[in-house]
């Protein structure tokens, strides 16, 4: 190869690795592979080239010394190779080459004697012509960087241990040109590794205060300045005066890959066509629009120069800026300069975020930019308000499943905002609001509770109790209240809200419809089923009358109405409404919006539930195809259809099947969402779950063990899937046949969901009913019907006398009058509870079916003890 280019940013040592090639060819000039003429040219300019071969020729070939350029052209025609003339074996070093056009007409000539090697930070397509190779230096890795400076600080022990100059380097980014400067500094001062690494954490001191008086290696520019020069060339190239606005722009993102979009999102354009405004000769004149198309080319031209690595092939990670570059172009601004820019830059990402996160891959990206733009910005964030990326990042946390690092983020926040803006700022509250959200979805629903209490008498105190931020807030508290288990109390406040919603914005509002919707839900689930249905389908009638049939809010309602159909016994009724919600979604809002993917999920799901578990399944295995198709493959929204797909897969009687899916699902949960993500430890449970409904009961009980002990250090004790967990590992001691030990487990269950969640709450029934179930399996006949007796009277109190669970209680009851000798009691309860359930349910629903069944075995059973007429 007769001449090789190496290129890269500034200080990451190309120079010192020319002159150490250079040094070791001549120093063997007396091998066969050694040099008879070295040259070494500092070719910032075209004058200089021309300087350095002129003065070459001048000793080399006697060329005319006042006429540089012709000695210049002398020395280059001696360099070419001659017939019946021995061979000079030569070698031109051409030291940091500024601009390609300055080697037009000088490149040395080819020749098999000769070399060529080319050091510069730019990576025009015209130096590498010719045939020319192109060797990218790159910086240290983290084992040479830390070699470097245990090498230079030999003897010096004193200065830093291993782990401090380890995380030295990483604080330089494991820039040669840093690395040096930084041990030249603490052999001068005599100050640590870790002084040093305070000194760098510094705002308030700028990189040209961490530089050595002296430089080291014969350096010629300090830290701070090294990249100067590159961004004047950069800002020269077309289109001009781009470059440097845009480097400052990047400089408050994340420095391993900020997504091409936002550079050239309309917030960015506008800063860059304000700045080469304000930097023009006519200052007056409108400034002219930036296109895309230029901001594209503005990052071709940093990365010519080596600033940036602009790789639009992975647009996700489009642009990386170095770390100390990133400082030094973050310490060029003034102050007001510099505020601007950070805010520019929030704008730049609230402008390109998704609203719907289908990307994870983009969403990682973009909380990454958030967080160290969030560090650099200082306070420019908080002023004159907290912009809204600060609870972006909170949200796309907690949408992306990080339910803890989204609560750790939330507090920080509220530390952050109540410093910058003060503890009664609206600021303030809205940060605590999301905190109190995410103790929610992290399951700590009393803590949650009691987060909106204290803050809704804060908002109330200092916003007055009818200012509309107070309204959202009780309606945050009435949720959590009823997440909590106190259903009734919800549906109490939300009819207090609905009426001062009324008062306030008028009964056709969208906020008032909206606590119309959430009032008529929480009545159901305090119980009053049909109440819901009721409140659902006039909300509907009202809804299309103000929003009209197509809009969303629309198509959210009529699935609400549905989904409460079945939960009151309509489950046909529940599949016809989701079958033409679908319709209608596709029709206006497309097959791909995540609506219409929720509809298609709710359909499979209400199937199921209504007997048909292959159809579920079938639809589940549709609707994966569909968001397949558009979501990437490792979506949470993926993970969870195919979680769904494998569900209905074991209730179709796929036992095995349902397994197998759930195990492949866990493998890809375990990669993409990490060990405790709350997805993967559900993925685990189903897991468990579908291993001993295929009749391996010891292993799932094993899994239920493992899991139980993750799910406790990763939620707390308390958390409502630590008891869930501990229900199936009592539940799978009964089915191997230990149903006095299962007894046990429940009387525990019970006695701690009764702690927790409360005497009343729907779970605490369920495992009420669950205990008795395995007393009458132990052989506790008297206490069991007593059990049963029991918790009818208080199903009925809190739920209602058609709640599906209440009917359920009563089939119970039934059997076990029956099984206690009472074969006519039996048969009268049976004989009310089939009226109810065809009422409430319908003729053909499976519970109803089931009832009909049991009622005939009972009649025949007592037909048969009835003595005969020949008796």
């Amino acid at each position: 190869m007769l001449t090789q280019l190496l290129t890269g940013m500034g200080g990451v040592g190309k120079t010192q690795l020319a002159a150490d090639y250079a040094r070791t060819a001549w120093n063997d000039s007396s091998t066969a592979g050694g040099l008879d003429v070295l040259v070494w040219v500092t070719a910032h300019s075209r004058q200089d080239i021309v300087t350095g071969y002129a003065q070459a020729g001048i000793e080399l070939c006697r060329a005319e010394p006042n006429d540089a350029e012709r000695a210049a052209r002398s020395f280059l025609a001696w360099l070419a190779p001659k017939a019946a003339v021995d061979s000079c074996r030569w070698l031109i070093v051409l030291d940091d080459v500024a601009d390609p056009s300055d080697l037009r007409g000088l490149w040395p000539p080819d020749s098999p004697y000769g070399r060529t090697l080319v050091t510069t930070r730019r990576r025009d397509a015209a130096l590498a012509a010719d045939g020319r190779q192109t060797v990218e230096v790159g910086l240290f890795t983290a084992a040479e960087a830390l070699t470097y400076l245990t090498t230079s600080l030999a003897g010096r022990r004193s200065l830093g241990s291993v782990e401090e100059l380890t995380a030295l380097a990483g604080d330089l980014g494991y820039l040669p040109l840093g690395l040096a400067q930084a041990a030249a500094y603490l052999m001068d001062t005599g100050e640590t590794a870790g002084d040093y690494r305070q000194l760098l954490s510094d705002r308030t001191i700028t990189l040209a205060e961490a530089t050595p008086d002296a430089l080291p290696d014969d350096q010629a520019l300090p830290l701070a300045a090294a990249w100067s020069l590159s961004i004047d060339r950069a800002d020269m190239l077309r289109p001009s005066g781009l470059a440097r606005p845009l480097l400052q722009l990047a400089a408050f993102l994340d420095s391993s890959g900020i997504p091409q979009a936002v550079l050239t999102s309309a917030p960015a354009l506008a800063y860059l066509a304000e700045h080469r405004r304000a930097t023009g000769p006519e200052l007056a004149v409108e400034p002219v629009p930036v296109l895309p198309r230029d901001a594209v080319r503005a990052l071709t031209a940093l990365h010519r120069l080596s600033l940036i690595d602009h790789t639009p092939e992975t647009p996700h990670q489009a642009v990386r800026v170095h770390q100390l570059i990133q400082r030094a172009s973050r310490e060029g601004l003034a102050s007001d300069q510099y505020d601007l820019t950070a805010r520019t830059a929030a704008d730049a990402l609230m402008a390109t975020w998704p609203g719907i996160e289908r990307d994870t891959d983009l969403a990682h990206a973009m909380r990454a930019n958030a967080t160290a733009l969030i560090k650099n910005a200082n306070d420019a964030l908080y002023q004159p308000q907290s912009h809204a990326v600060l609870l972006r990042v909170g949200a796309s946390l907690g949408r992306s499943g990080q339910v803890t690092a989204a609560l750790e983020y939330h507090l920080s926040l509220i530390q952050t905002v109540c410093h910058h803006r003060g503890p009664d700022h609206p600021d303030t509250f809205m940060a605590r609001s999301r905190f109190a959200r995410g103790q929610a979805d992290a399951g700590d629903l009393a803590a949650a509770s009691s987060g909106y209490a204290e803050l809704l008498e804060d908002m109330v105190r200092v916003l007055g109790p009818d200012h509309p931020d107070i309204q959202i807030t009780r309606g945050d508290l009435a949720s959590a209240r009823g997440e909590a288990g106190d259903a009734a109390g919800a549906a109490i406040a939300y009819a207090e809200l609905l009426a001062d919603r009324v008062r306030l914005l008028g009964p056709d509002h969208i906020d008032t419809l909206n606590a119309r919707g959430h009032l008529a839900t929480w009545q159901g689930e305090a119980g009053d089923v049909a109440g819901a249905v009721s409140g659902i389908a006039e909300l509907l009638e009202d809804m299309v009358r103000v929003l009209g049939p197509d809009h969303p809010v629309t198509f959210a309602a009529r699935g609400n109405l549905a989904s409460w159909r079945g939960t009151a016994g309509d489950l046909g009724g529940a599949v016809s409404g989701y079958v033409a919600l679908l319709e209608d979604m596709v029709r206006v809002l497309g097959p791909d919006h995540p609506q219409t993917f929720a509809a298609r999920g709710n359909l499979a799901s209400w199937r199921g539930h209504a007997g048909d578990s292959s159809g579920a399944a079938e639809g589940y295995a549709q609707l994966l195809e569909h968001v397949l198709r558009v979501l990437d493959p490792d979506h949470p929204h993926i993970i969870a259809t195919r979680g769904n797909l494998a569900h209905w897969l074991g209730e179709a009687g796929d036992a095995a099947g349902a397994a197998e899916g759930y195990a492949q699902l866990l493998e890809q949960a375990l990669r993409v969402l990490g060990p405790d993500h709350p997805h993967t430890l559900a993925t685990r449970s189903n897991l468990a779950n579908w291993r001993g409904a295929a009749q391996d009961l010891a292993g799932a009980a094993a899994a239920f063990a493992e899991l139980l002990v993750d799910r406790t250090r990763v939620l707390g004790p308390d958390h409502p899937d630590i008891l869930t967990t501990q229900g199936h590992l009592a539940r799978l001691r009964g089915e191997m046949g230990d149903a006095v030990g299962a007894v046990t487990a429940f009387a525990q269950l019970l006695k701690d969901r009764t702690r927790v969640t409360g005497a009343d709450h729907p779970e605490t029934l369920a495992t009420r009913g669950i205990l008795a179930y395995w007393r009458r399996e132990a052989g506790d006949a008297a206490e069991t019907l007593t059990e049963y007796t029991e918790l009818l009277s208080d199903t009925i109190r809190i739920l209602g006398p058609d709640h599906p669970y209440t009917l359920v209680t009563r089939g119970n009851l039934a059997s076990c009058v029956g099984d206690a000798g009472d074969v006519a009691g039996a048969v009268i309860r049976y004989t009310e509870l089939l009226a109810d359930l065809t009422r409430v349910m319908g003729p053909n629903h499976p519970h109803t079916c089931t009832t009909r069944d049991n009622l005939a075995y009972l009649q025949q059973l007592r037909q048969a003890e009835k003595p005969s007429d020949t008796d």
